[in-house]
């Protein structure tokens, strides 16, 4: 029987899983998706380690019967797995939780005040905590934080700007994506690289977007802040705005509140410039249409344009690291993002770029440039395996 850890990520209409091996933790036993909750045609669709894919398609009602579905098919495998616990990506941990933490009423009730912080995020993750609990209330339960890995951003890189009082009831820049950059960090010291040492600037590219400077191991600036609309333009999201321009659309415009948000998050960034797709792949493929080229382009502006102004919080740039699925997979993107940054002797090589090299700088430039793809739920999964030693050791001398 083999020992296994359950991670799911929970978004509005699905849940996305992964079931990893316990003891070897690279080893990838099942990963899918159920799509659709709560909508006709829900779907569940996973593929094993060994290429098979399941395909099921039945009416899912909520995300518990989604738990629920998951959890029989993973009982229904063969060799059959052994259940240790349930790991889950949690969008914010708030100011204190610096670190993944085992699952107690208390904290549940702390995540759930952070709703207002998060809140197209926040509220699917707890749902599928309270769905795993009520299908199998004996599973240890691990949440882990996109924020943690943020928590001890300087404090020049907290502030907001905004009268103090704010600061002091939490309204400071958090940083998400952590799961990601932590992946990334561990991933380059596994491989051999001084990641105490160099100052390095990881792009998360993907339907969510951002950069982070990391000095020492650690996030020391990043360009998603108190929300997860800042920073880069995304498949949906717009990005850093003028704030005035949100007071010109609620005050002159006199577009609701619950309109705007809904533009910010659902209407804008690539999705919302071409009027084509959010999928960067898409407007790639039409290059004959202006409006697809336009978004394309910003989004390339935009990255460069942070990747430059992140190396004063570094003093520098040793390395710049792609990941995501933009980043790790479109060299075209990864190209057009580049061009320009050679004063900061950012140099790609062409033919490196176009394959399926790890590293894919030229041997002319002074900054290291790799595309590397990121597993958020491997590390979760690290994660609730490192909770469970650690309680099962305390036990052990407790006894």
């Amino acid at each position: 029987m083999t020992d296994a850890i359950l991670v799911i990520n929970c978004g509005s209409s699905s849940v996305k899983f992964a079931l990893l091996a316990a003891q070897a933790l690279h080893a990838r036993l099942w990963s899918g998706a159920v799509e659709r909750i709560g909508l006709p045609d829900g779907r569940m669709h996973a593929h094993d380690a060994g290429g098979a894919e399941r395909d099921t398609r039945c009416d899912i009602a909520n995300h518990e019967a989604a738990l629920g579905l998951i959890l029989d098919a993973v009982e229904k495998r063969v060799p059959v797995p052994r259940l240790l616990a349930v790991g889950h990506r949690v969008v914010h941990g708030g100011p204190d939780c610096d670190c993944p933490a085992l699952l107690t009423d208390n904290l549940e009730d702390r995540l759930r005040g952070l709703i207002p912080l998060a809140p197209l995020h926040q509220p699917h993750n707890l749902a599928g905590i309270a769905a795993a609990r009520r299908v199998r209330p004996e599973l240890p339960q691990v949440v882990c934080f996109d924020t943690a890995f943020h928590h001890r951003l300087p404090r020049m890189a907290q502030l907001t700007g905004l009268p103090r009082a704010f600061a002091d009831e939490g309204i400071r820049r958090y940083g998400f994506h952590g799961l990601s950059y932590e992946y990334i960090v561990d991933a380059l010291r596994r491989d051999g690289v001084d990641v105490d040492r160099e100052r390095i600037i990881v792009a998360h590219l993907g339907n969510g977007a951002s950069l982070c400077a990391i000095r020492e191991g650690r996030s020391v600036d990043t360009s998603l802040g108190f929300s997860t609309l800042a920073g880069l333009p995304m498949g949906t999201r717009c990005g850093d705005l003028d704030p005035g321009i949100v007071l010109h659309l609620l005050g002159d415009k006199g577009m609701s509140l619950e309109r705007l948000q809904y533009m910010l998050y659902h209407e804008s960034g690539l999705l919302g410039m071409s009027g084509i797709s959010r999928n960067m792949q898409d407007l790639l493929d039409r290059p004959a249409e202006p409006a697809a080229v336009e978004a394309v382009d910003y989004f390339c502006y935009q990255t460069r344009r942070q990747i430059a102004a992140l190396t004063a919080a570094l003093g520098g740039l040793d390395r710049l690291v792609f990941t995501g699925g933009i980043g790790a997979n479109s060299s075209a993107v990864r190209a057009k993002i580049c061009a320009g940054l050679d004063y900061l002797g950012v140099a790609l090589d062409s033919e490196r770029n176009k394959g399926d090299a790890r590293t894919i700088s030229a041997d002319s430039g002074t900054v290291a440039i790799d595309a590397y793809p990121t597993d958020e739920e491997w590390m979760i999964a690290r994660h609730v395996h490192q909770i469970l030693a650690t309680r099962s050791s305390e036990k052990g001398i407790s006894a």
